[in-house]
Order: C-alpha cells, then sequence, then structure tokens
C-alpha cells in the first residue's frame, strides 16, 4: 500500500513568535510537512519554485512585496499552489482585495490550531476557509447586492487606479507607482466612487470583484 503524500506547507510571516508557532503545529501535524518559512517575500518566485509547496500561509502585512501583492503573483505564476491569507483584522478591503487576487481562504492570526488544520485541508483539497467572522462579512456583502448587472463606464485611467486599489495599494503607493500626484489620485478615487455607487475603498473592491472590473 503506498502511503498517503504529506501536504507540503511554506509560511511567510515576519513575527517569529507566531511564526515558530506555526512551524510546531505543522511539524507536529501527521499529514503535513514544513517545506519553507520566511519573514519576508524577496525573492518569492524562486523561493516558490524551488519548493512548490500545495499551501502557502501568507501574512498580509510582510516585509517586501505585501501578502496580497504576493497571493497574486503567486497565483500568476504557480496556479496550483494555494494560498491563505493570515491577518489580525477582519478588515473588509484586505479580504475583497485577497479574494480578487486568488487566495483561496483568510483566516484571524488568533484561529485555533485545530482549526487552521483545517483550513488548510480545506484549501490544499481545492476548496475554500475563512474564519467565521470573514465568511459572514463575504456572505453579507453580496446578498445585499442587486441581482441585475450595472453598466459602468470607467476611463482606463480609472480602470487602472482601481486595480491597483483592488491590489490594496494605498493612495500614496497608487500616485507613486503611475507616476501622478496625489491630489490627481484623489480625483479619479472621488470618480470611481460615484460611477460605482460606493462610499469605500471595500466597497469599491467588492464592486469591482463583482463586476469584473479589474
Amino acid at each position: 500500500m503506498i502511503e498517503n503524500k504529506k501536504m507540503r506547507i511554506a509560511i511567510f510571516e515576519d513575527n517569529q513568535k507566531f511564526r515558530e508557532s506555526l512551524e510546531f503545529t505543522i511539524v507536529t501535524t501527521a499529514d503535513m510537512e514544513l517545506c519553507g518559512s520566511f519573514e519576508d517575500t524577496n525573492r518569492l518566485e524562486q523561493k516558490i519554485a524551488a519548493l512548490l509547496p500545495d499551501v502557502v500561509l501568507m501574512d498580509i502585512n510582510i516585509p517586501g512585496k505585501n501578502g496580497i501583492e504576493a497571493a497574486k503573483e503567486i497565483k500568476a505564476k504557480f496556479p496550483a499552489v494555494h494560498v491563505c491569507m493570515q491577518t489580525v483584522f477582519d478588515d473588509d478591503d484586505k479580504i475583497f482585495a485577497s479574494l480578487c487576487n486568488g487566495a483561496s481562504g483568510y483566516i484571524l492570526k488568533n484561529t485555533e490550531p485545530a482549526k487552521l488544520l483545517q483550513a488548510i485541508r480545506e484549501v490544499a483539497a481545492g476548496g475554500s476557509f475563512f474564519t467565521p467572522s470573514v465568511a459572514k462579512k463575504v456572505l453579507n456583502f453580496f446578498s445585499l447586492q442587486p441581482m441585475h448587472s450595472e453598466y459602468i463606464q470607467l476611463t482606463e485611467k480609472e480602470k487602472e487606479v482601481l486595480k491597483h486599489l483592488v491590489d490594496g495599494l494605498s493612495y500614496k503607493m497608487i500616485a507613486d507607482k503611475i507616476n501622478l500626484s496625489f491630489h490627481t489620485i484623489h480625483s479619479h478615487i472621488k470618480n470611481i466612487y460615484d460611477k460605482l455607487h460606493v462610499n469605500s475603498k471595500g466597497e469599491a473592491v467588492a464592486k469591482a470583484i463583482r463586476n469584473k472590473l479589474v
């Protein structure tokens, strides 16, 4: 009888104490193997290519590329690798940005080890897992949206700005990235909010996902 293959898990977490706690949880679990553990996302593509993990546990606020941008790069270049985001806060903006960029799970760092392992197994199997408070936010948001399709016409520059919002960038980061002033970016975002009929970044990101605007 052939032994079942262990799930290969890679950890990206800059908090040493929490990272060591995750490492202990993985190495003491019979059906999992810790294949890598890192404090930043530098040389991300090379690390993933060398390890080929089944699941990546990704901190959202990590040095190097932030976790949301890292998830996007992983899914673009290694579609078979599943990404589970970990964070301290169930922040609407980050939840929807993570989903848009290919994350299969979104769990809070205070999640008990048994639930963390459940999340890893479900994500590795091709499913999704969300901390209950996060799942509730996602379900509530989409259940409140009208089912009819909307015609939303954004300029190319507005689409570019919206895409960067979805990627989790701040107004200042967007301004630096596309070489425009902070004031101009603020003006673009005001126009985007008006056209999408939303009042917050979280709503804008979620509507962009739902309507496939980016």
